[in-house]
């Protein structure tokens, strides 16, 4: 038992809900459901924080939106969407208000759009996903996340179907008294191909707001999935995010992630890699300022044989920010062939700022690879005495010294508008 016991979601509640969103009956039970569950489940507990420390209950109301055209969006999600977007959600608040798929791609058989729709008109696809990769019974943050969820995205590319350009969500929370928790579910059929890109801000919340987040992907054999995601709530925002791809038989995922909160911040990013031939990539930069509490941890589980994982993370402290950062990589008895390699490092830049990098193997089995690579310090000094001599004012070498360790992620990001836009982030959080 947790010592929570009185939940921040309560069965009467999910019911009002529901029938004000006139959601699908079996919809509504698998909330109920996880409700039930609850109480008798206990937090996650990443490495080296304690989350029954933090604010988990500012789950506020469920409010419906009405749709709106992409020019009277808000001014915070415009900033963030290509111009001319032809495949786009926008999620504000507790629901979406924008959804635009191109008529080629619909014609392809690609299905784009929120959630709660996707439940209704597309029952049987997503009954058969939904819940797979992050399980409602893990713990109680993914119950009440199960309980509450909204909005959301849905997107199915078919059978061999192989998308160019990337498909794109943006979730933005500007009222405090707003339930904000959408849930992401991804399944790419057999071969096909798909990128998708979304970014998740908030603007002139006047209170605390919980973002408790899943993100499924579910790619079966051969399929190709790029999932890009840059996070940059303010202070208000506590964010709790659970990101898992399950991977089949020569499978892979690329994660590109930006976790530019000002927040507290405890974020989970996981491949399962279940077939054989099948790999994972993970990018993660990270920049933590004030007083923040960060946890970052970015996992791989190998189960197929021949099956290759690499993580990445770069993370820069300033100020009075504390960051654990974890790399697991687990190869279980079977898995032979398997490749997990992995790499963390942080900057820290001032006496105050912290970082703990924590690379974790946990091997069962003989015939495999696996490396780990960790380094905390602070810029190097010879660096910025070499780029002085130069003519370079020590402020300039020292911003030189910083975009250089977090560029060749940044570079990574398959929309331009969304990487000037976390270059911006990037200056804003440095200070600069």
């Amino acid at each position: 038992m947790t010592l929570q016991t009185i939940l921040p979601v309560q069965a009467a509640q999910i019911k009002e809900w529901a029938e004000a969103r006139g959601e699908a009956a079996w919809v509504t039970e698998h909330r109920l459901q996880a409700l039930e569950a609850a109480p008798s489940l206990e937090l996650p507990k990443p490495e080296k924080t304690k989350l029954d420390r933090w604010n988990l209950s500012a789950y506020g109301t469920f409010k419906a939106a009405e749709a709106v055209g992409q020019g009277t969006l808000p001014a915070a999600a415009k900033d963030l969407i290509d111009e001319g977007a032809h495949n786009l959600i926008v999620q504000l608040n507790s629901g979406v208000v924008h959804t635009v798929l191109s008529e080629e791609l619909s014609a392809q058989g690609v299905i784009f759009t929120d959630l709660e729709t996707a439940t209704r008109e597309h029952e049987d696809l997503v009954k058969k996903h939904f819940g797979s990769a992050v399980k409602p019974g893990e713990h109680q943050v993914s119950a009440l996340h199960y309980a509450a969820w909204n909005g959301g995205v849905f997107l199915y590319v078919p059978k061999n179907v192989e998308l160019e350009a990337p498909l794109q969500a943006v979730f933005l929370s500007d009222d405090a008294s707003a339930s904000f928790a959408p849930h992401i579910l991804i399944v790419a059929d057999t071969n096909s191909r798909v990128t998708y890109v979304d970014s998740y801000v908030s603007a002139g919340l006047a209170g605390e707001v919980l973002h408790n987040g899943v993100v499924e992907v579910i790619a079966l054999d051969g399929a190709k999935v790029q999932y890009a995601t840059v996070h940059q709530f303010g202070k208000e925002v506590t964010d709790i995010s659970f990101r898992r791809a399950l991977l089949s038989n020569d499978s892979s995922i690329e994660w590109i992630v930006g976790e530019m909160n000002d927040g507290d911040t405890a974020t989970d990013t996981a491949t399962v890699l279940n077939g054989s031939g099948t790999n994972s990539d993970a990018k993660i930069i990270a920049i933590g300022s004030g007083s923040q509490k960060l946890n970052y941890t970015t996992r791989a589980v190998h189960f197929g044989k021949s099956s290759e994982s690499d993580m990445f993370t770069r993370a820069v402290m300033r100020e009075e920010a504390q960051a654990i950062i974890n790399g697991i990589t687990k190869i279980e008895h079977g898995a032979t062939k398997a490749n997990g390699q992995q790499a963390e490092k942080v900057l820290m830049l001032s006496p105050a700022a912290r970082g703990d990098a924590n690379p974790i193997l946990l091997i069962d089995e003989d015939d495999v690879m696996a490396g780990h690579a960790a380094s905390v310090g602070k810029v190097n000094p010879e660096q910025i005495y070499y780029l002085m001599s130069r003519g370079i004012s020590k402020p300039e070498a020292e911003r030189l010294i910083i975009y250089g360790f977090l560029a060749p992620i940044i570079a990574e990001i398959p929309l331009e508008l969304l990487r000037t836009r976390l270059q911006r982030v990037v200056e804003r959080k440095l200070g600069q």
